[in-house]
C-alpha cells in the first residue's frame, strides 16, 4: 500500500485512537490528526501541550470541558453523510480537554502548533459557513469549520461532500510553496468516509515534476497525507465521498495554484 495511506488500527477500543497521524509518523512539521471511536459514557481527556486542537464531532453526542470551559450535550448528526454542519470545539495550546461520550461518537482530533492568541470556544453548526463550489460533475458541498477568516494560530478545518460520479479538489490545485502573496505553503491530512462503506474513493497526489505521482484507490475510515503537489479526488458512481480537511503550515493562508494544464475548467461555463 502507498506511504500516503494511513490505515485504522482495528483493534483500538475505548480511548485508543483508531487511526493516528502525527508530524513525526508524516515526515512533516505542522498537522496532526487522530480519529476516536467512542461508546457510551467513555471519557476522553488529554492535555494541548504546545498544539491549538479541533475536536469535531463527525457523529454523536457528548459533553466537552476545557480548563476554563464547558458544553453539555452537543452533537446533532449521527453520521456525516446526514450532510449537515458538525458541532466542533477549539482548545487552545497550554490548555485540556475532556470529552465525554452521551452516545456512540466518531472524534477528529485536528492539531497544529498554538501560540496562545485565542480561547477555546464552542464552533456551533450555525457559525460552519456552507458553500456549493464547482458545476455539473465537479460539483461538490463544503463545511467550513475553521476557515481563515475564523480565529485561530494554524489550523485550517473543512469538510466536503463528493456525490457519486463527482470530482472534488478539482481542478487539481496545489499549496506546497511559502511564496505569498502567489501561493501558501500548507500540510494536508484527507480523511475520508465512502456511502455505501464497503466503496472507495480515488485520489491522485502529483507534482509538476512527476517525482511523486500516485493514483490512491481510498476505503472507508482512511486517510491520506498530502505533504505536497496536486491532490484531485473522485467519487465513483453508485458512491458518495465525504472528506475531513485539515490543513497547517507556516503561515495561516490557503493561497493555491491550479494545475496549469488543467486550469481552465474552473473557468467552463455549465451548458
Amino acid at each position: 500500500m502507498s506511504k500516503l495511506i494511513v490505515s485504522p488500527q482495528q483493534q483500538a477500543a475505548g480511548t485508543d485512537p483508531v487511526l493516528s497521524i502525527t508530524p513525526e509518523s508524516a515526515g512533516w512539521e505542522y498537522v496532526g490528526f487522530e480519529v476516536y471511536q467512542l461508546n457510551p459514557g467513555d471519557k476522553l481527556s488529554r492535555e494541548t501541550g504546545g498544539n491549538e486542537v479541533c475536536l469535531v464531532l463527525l457523529g454523536g453526542l457528548a459533553n466537552v470541558t476545557t480548563a476554563k470551559e464547558s458544553w453539555s450535550n452537543i452533537g446533532q448528526r449521527m453520521s456525516v453523510f446526514e450532510q449537515t454542519p458538525p458541532y466542533s470545539v477549539y482548545v487552545p495550546n497550554d490548555d485540556r480537554y475532556e470529552l465525554e461520550a452521551l452516545t456512540k461518537v466518531e472524534l477528529a482530533v485536528c492539531e497544529a502548533p498554538g501560540k496562545g492568541n485565542y480561547a477555546a470556544r464552542l464552533i456551533a453548526p450555525s457559525d460552519v459557513g456552507v458553500e456549493v463550489r464547482g458545476t455539473g460533475t465537479t460539483q461538490r458541498f463544503i463545511h467550513n469549520i475553521l476557515p481563515e477568516q475564523e480565529a485561530a494560530d494554524s489550523l485550517l478545518v473543512v469538510e466536503v461532500f463528493t456525490p457519486e460520479g463527482h470530482w472534488s479538489s478539482y481542478p487539481p490545485h496545489k499549496h506546497d510553496r511559502d511564496a505569498l502573496p502567489e501561493e501558501s505553503f500548507l500540510e494536508e491530512t484527507y480523511y475520508f468516509h465512502v456511502k455505501p462503506e464497503q466503496g472507495f474513493a480515488m485520489q491522485r497526489v502529483y507534482t509538476d515534476d512527476r517525482s511523486l505521482d500516485e493514483n490512491l484507490a481510498v476505503k472507508d475510515g482512511e486517510a491520506v497525507l498530502v505533504p505536497k503537489g496536486y491532490h484531485p479526488v473522485s467519487a465513483p458512481p453508485g458512491y458518495d465521498v465525504y472528506y475531513l480537511n485539515v490543513m497547517a503550515g507556516p503561515h495561516r493562508v490557503w493561497k493555491f495554484n491550479n494545475d496549469p494544464d488543467h486550469a481552465w475548467i474552473a473557468t467552463r461555463q455549465q451548458p
